[in-house]
């Protein structure tokens, strides 16, 4: 293993209208603005919610009309001469489509993973940059991965007690610690869960092996009976689906060890997603071509009572995948959702799946059942590239085969409605024009 990666400090996406995604964050998301930084081509705000951080990158002139209050009255000061072109604790991406390119961890030593790295041949694209400020100083550095445009920063902070990180301002009050932070009991997100990668076929195991060259990740299994060499595949009713999983293990002194399962903040797990060809096209290859590329599809946000999480960004305007209302009748689902302690309607209303984890719940005999609950927003994006995730566990670790491919069936079922109504509308778009 070449670095030691203590944990992952924040996601970031480059948009190109930070005050309109922003804003949905704030308001249909329940994230708070913690930080800004605003310069004269560059403008970056940073997002958290416990111990998820997103911080969003425009690269733009003047702020959009119509922006946020809380986006557009802020000030960050004077722009710095020497990052006012560039973002910083990332790469300045030139890409086509609002896209996620940046999973940023801790690490312990930034020089030091920067020359091994390198020495094994990692890409770059940022040495070693350090900055301070009254609160400290840190070090990061940006290589390319080897899954499309995703990036990551390493990042040592270990020697700073500012509110997010130099160059940002802070915005309102708080500290960076998220323990500091009032959970919200509306909306409890935490952390999180996992980050999911669309990839071209055959491309699995290349990105597997990088991984776990580099970073020393190791594999995890998303169901109990999933094949070794095959991972967890999907492959009926129109969709073809391989998913693979893998996990970051912490660096202490007495040597790498994986966090307890109760942990505050859970290591974030990682899915590759590959399309399988018998079954045609599907959501992975919707991604890849509006993507113009492999990517990040979706992040999992992490909540500790997703009905009510659900409900309260239902409320706010989110709008969810919904699984085939028979979902909730389904021979023995019913039985299954109640002796869980939750209601078939309530689920029902927000289009929440629940699994339970047989084998976990067998190996745990005298306990309560063990299973997990699920559910995706619609894409975020004008491109259906990316969306979201919440996710509740309940003793439950991995991702629950019935909860997959609901999931993934009710993705699929909406990207062809939608493909069709495009179909259908274009050539009455074509006649209005000629008449």
């Amino acid at each position: 293993m070449a670095a030691y990666i203590q944990r992952l400090h924040h996601i970031s996406l480059h948009v190109s209208n930070a005050d309109k995604f922003a804003g949905e964050l704030v308001s249909k998301f329940k994230f708070n603005l913690v930080a800004a930084r605003l310069q004269d081509k560059t403008r970056q705000f940073a997002f958290r919610k416990g111990s998820a951080v997103f911080v969003v990158n425009e690269r733009s002139g003047s702020p959009a009309e119509g922006s946020p209050p809380h986006i557009e009255d802020f000030q960050a000061g004077k722009p710095d001469r020497e990052s006012a072109v560039r973002c910083l604790y990332d790469a300045s991406a030139h890409y086509p489509v609002d896209t996620v390119t940046n999973v940023c961890f801790e690490v312990e030593n930034v020089e030091r993973s920067f020359k091994t790295l390198r020495q094994l041949g990692c890409d770059f694209l940022v040495p070693p940059t350090t900055l301070r400020d009254d609160g400290g100083a840190v070090t990061y550095s940006v290589l390319r991965s080897i899954v499309g445009n995703v990036c990551h920063t390493l990042i040592d902070k270990s020697g700073y007690e500012g509110r997010f990180l130099p160059g940002f301002k802070a915005v309102g009050e708080g500290g960076e610690d998220e323990e500091q932070e009032e959970e919200d009991p509306a909306c409890p997100v935490t952390h999180f869960d996992h980050v999911t990668y669309a990839c071209p076929r055959k491309f699995t195991h290349s990105v597997m092996e990088w991984y776990e060259r580099l970073f020393g990740f190791k594999r995890f299994f998303i169901t109990s009976n999933e094949d070794v060499e095959e991972g967890f595949v999907l492959s009926q009713e129109g969709i073809g689906l391989r998913l693979t999983a893998m996990q970051y293990w912490k660096c202490s002194e007495a040597g790498l060890v994986l966090p307890s399962a109760g942990q505050r903040g859970t290591d974030c797990k990682f899915v590759i997603a590959e399309s399988l060809p018998e079954q045609g096209r599907n959501q992975v290859d919707t991604f890849l071509q509006q993507h113009r590329g492999a990517g990040i599809q979706h992040i999992g946000l992490y909540s500790t009572d997703i009905v009510s999480t659900a409900h309260t960004l239902s409320q706010a305007g989110v709008s969810f995948f919904s699984p085939p209302p028979a979902y909730y009748t389904e021979v023995g689902k019913q039985q299954e959702i109640v002796a869980a302690g939750h209601s078939p309607e309530l689920l029902s209303r927000h289009g929440i799946l629940l699994d339970t984890d047989l084998q976990e719940t067998q190996s745990s005999a005298g306990q309560e059942p063990r299973y997990l609950l699920q559910v995706f927003t619609r894409p975020l994006f004008a491109e259906d590239t990316f969306f979201l995730e919440l996710i509740e566990r309940r003793g439950a670790s991995g991702f629950g085969e019935g909860n997959i491919r609901a999931l993934w069936r009710s993705v699929q079922s909406y990207m062809e409605k939608e493909e069709l109504e495009t179909q259908n509308t274009a050539p009455k778009t074509l006649q209005s024009v000629h008449s």
